[in-house]
């Protein structure tokens, strides 16, 4: 399987990513790409912009270690995730995930996985900049909900 996992501050363009993991394979018969967009409002508040902080060697880490879970169930053949840092304003690019395998269900089931685990267990550090200040963002239960659905029985809870 070809995986690659990249932090970075500049964009991504998500086609020419998908195009790249797929080029010269006749093996896959799908792709699904997920792209998170920098909202315009959180909470129903407006923003200004989402500063997301991190430390590189435990995000890779952490990436790396959930894309080779999803590795071991589904049958890919290949995966990108790109994730952003730094100051992001409404519109842009936040995280690229692209899953390719032989099948949809796989395709699709991994990448919502993926998503799943990004969004609650990647260390990353969101700040939003409202008109009326900076604020800290704390984890959603609904993603942690989100994230639950996918252990396997007898796991350890911290997981």
């Amino acid at each position: 399987m070809i995986a690659t996992v990249r932090l970075q501050r500049e964009d991504f363009d998500a086609a020419a990513e998908a195009a790249r993991l797929t080029q010269g394979r006749t093996d896959v018969g799908a792709v699904v790409t997920f792209s998170g967009v920098c909202r315009g409002d959180e909470a129903g508040e407006p923003i200004a912009a989402l500063n997301l902080e991190h430390y590189p060697d435990m995000v890779e880490a952490e990436i790396a270690r959930h894309v080779e879970e999803a590795e071991t169930r589904w049958p890919l053949l290949g995966v990108t995730v790109i994730h952003r840092y730094g100051r992001l304003v409404p519109g842009d690019n936040i995280v690229l995930v692209v899953t390719a395998s032989a099948h949809r269900e796989a395709a699709f089931a991994a990448a919502e996985f993926l998503m799943d685990y990004l969004k609650t267990r990647a260390p990353f550090w969101k700040q939003i900049e409202r008109p009326s200040g900076t604020m800290w963002v704390d984890a959603k239960e609904t993603d942690e909900k989100a994230a639950r659905r996918w252990r396997s029985p007898g796991r350890d809870a911290a997981e």
